[in-house]
């Protein structure tokens, strides 16, 4: 069991709440190897993850209810910052602030090598290119972790899962959906589709097979694009086709997040 180090706080100037002041800087956060929950569904699935928990700021009344979750913790030791609501609402600067955040360390991402080797067949997996929107690439984790992916491709152009609106956008589902970070997608998708696993890009243009046609049922991977730009034409080149969500003519593209789960709920349904 966790031992808790329950710290009163009074004001949010001391050094060790200095992530907690910088929300909004999330090089930091990367920099430093830890991610921030920042509402209380998402700090409760932390809490019920195998993360490792640094820290937590709470009102009492979060506090009171926490505890346990906290003192069930493997951890040695966890920093617990109690403050009322009235101070934790200046950090963000708006009146509905939960009053439970927690910090975490960000584990080290196992390589594509190990998840391949570890994953069970038919494999279906999504890779995501250019994705800057934290709040879509949250959704997408989310997405994935309720399709049954096996694991997320995140390229070189995409921003980080794990920054905090991200881990929001994921609801919490970040810390169990497995991911890969590579250096370079279309190299990625070459090698997937030399192991056989087939890869669709989504991205609609004419002589793109309808999605309902494509076949999701073998190894497979999703690769989805910006909505704007989509994918670029190398990673097109390395997939295997080109699907797209049948929509009337005057439709041409959904969000990304949204794209994501129509085809990730098309594969499963193939898959019964």
């Amino acid at each position: 069991m966790a031992t808790l180090h329950l710290q009163p706080v009074q004001a949010l100037d001391a050094p060790e709440l200095a992530l907690y002041r910088t929300l909004k800087r999330v090089e930091e956060h990367e920099r430093a190897g830890v991610l921030v929950a920042a509402n209380i569904k998402v700090v409760k699935r932390l809490l019920a993850s195998r993360f490792t928990v640094v820290s937590a700021l709470l009102t009492p009344a979060w506090l009171e209810k926490l505890e346990p979750q906290l003192r069930a913790r493997a951890e040695a030791d966890i920093s617990v910052y109690v403050a009322e609501q009235k101070l934790l609402e200046t950090i963000t600067g708006y009146v509905m602030h939960q009053g439970a955040l927690a910090v975490a360390q960000i584990p080290p991402l196992p390589d594509l090598e190990t998840l391949l080797k570890n994953s069970p067949r038919p494999l279906l997996l999504a890779a995501v290119e250019g994705i800057a929107s934290a709040e879509n690439l949250g959704a997408i984790v989310r997405s994935c972790a309720a399709f049954g992916v096996h694991f997320l491709i995140v390229g070189e152009t995409c921003g980080s899962p794990f920054q905090r609106r991200a881990v929001a956008g994921s609801m919490g589902t970040i810390f169990e959906q497995p991911l890969v970070r590579v250096d370079h997608l279309m190299e990625t998708v070459t090698a997937l589709r030399a192991r056989g696993v087939q890869c669709f890009a989504a991205h609609p243009r004419p002589g793109a097979k309808k999605l309902a046609a494509a076949d999701l049922r073998g190894d497979c991977c999703l690769v989805f694009g910006a909505e704007g730009p989509g994918l670029t034409p190398t990673v097109i080149a390395a997939c295997d086709d080109t699907v797209e969500i049948p929509m009337p003519s005057h439709m041409n593209s959904l969000n990304v997040a949204v794209a994501s789960a129509v085809f990730l709920y098309e594969a499963t349904r193939q898959r019964g």
